[in-house]
């Protein structure tokens, strides 16, 4: 099974996601690190929660990751590649091509289909009009909404929406899907079926990186990274 680890001997260019000795600090009127010497790595394959207190650097962590953001010292790796120091031009297309994300919020376009709001990564990267509606299709009737395509977000449930998220997030073929909170608007029966379709995307062999501050949707996951004050504080391996 593979797992994450704090491991820094290892290759991170044969990682899935990696960070060696990362520190992000912003001037908040005075300097404070959000992370502050995190060396961690994420294998292909692995299914990885991060959990920690408000203020621990999981958001800065998962924008790191998801080459939202540039580390102030040290490197980070995607699927191989040193994104550290890459312009954001270069981050722009490498989130578009490499890492699915799937936040709390759904994200959704409101004047787009679904099958529109799920194709739209493929919208910028070239893809022709037929390749991206087939290829859409086929991630809705994997996330169990073959019968929605055509629905507005107005016109879907939570649970839906996240649905299409998920399917949006997964149409570019991603080396990693990272997912910020994405039961917080849920109720907890539509919470469970959407944690459901992430142990499907992981046993498929996608690597997830889920952002939780609830212990039981951790639990589904392989590892659970801690974060304290801006540190890794342990890594917890759960038994599958």
């Amino acid at each position: 099974m593979s797992q994450a680890s704090t491991e820094g001997e290892s290759d991170p260019a044969e990682a899935a996601v990696a960070l060696r000795d990362v520190r992000r600090v912003y001037d908040l009127g005075e300097p404070v690190a959000a992370l502050d010497g995190v060396t961690l790595t994420v294998p292909h394959g692995a299914y990885t929660a991060v959990m920690g207190p408000s203020g621990s650097g999981k958001s800065t962590l998962l924008n790191l990751l998801g080459c939202l953001d540039s580390p102030t010292e040290g490197a980070v790796w995607v699927d191989g590649r040193e994104v550290s120091a890459l312009s954001g031009r270069e981050r722009t297309a490498i989130r578009g091509t490499d890492i699915g994300f799937v936040f709390q919020t759904f994200n959704l376009m409101p004047r787009l289909t679904a099958l529109e709001n799920v194709a739209l990564p493929l919208v910028f990267r070239g893809d022709g009009r037929r390749e991206r509606r087939e290829r859409a299709r086929e991630l809705l009737e994997r996330v169990g909404l073959a019968e929605r395509v055509e629905h507005l977000p107005n016109e879907l449930s939570g649970g839906q929406r996240q649905r299409v998220a998920i399917a949006r997030a997964l149409v570019a073929d991603p080396a990693l899907v990272l997912a910020d909170e994405p039961t917080g608007n849920l109720d907890s029966e539509t919470g469970a079926a959407i944690m459901d379709l992430f142990e499907d995307l992981h046993d498929a062999g996608n690597t997830v990186v889920l952002v939780t501050h609830e212990r039981p949707l951790a639990e589904r996951a392989d590892t659970v990274v801690h974060l304290l004050d801006g540190r890794v504080e342990r890594v917890e391996v759960l038994d599958g």
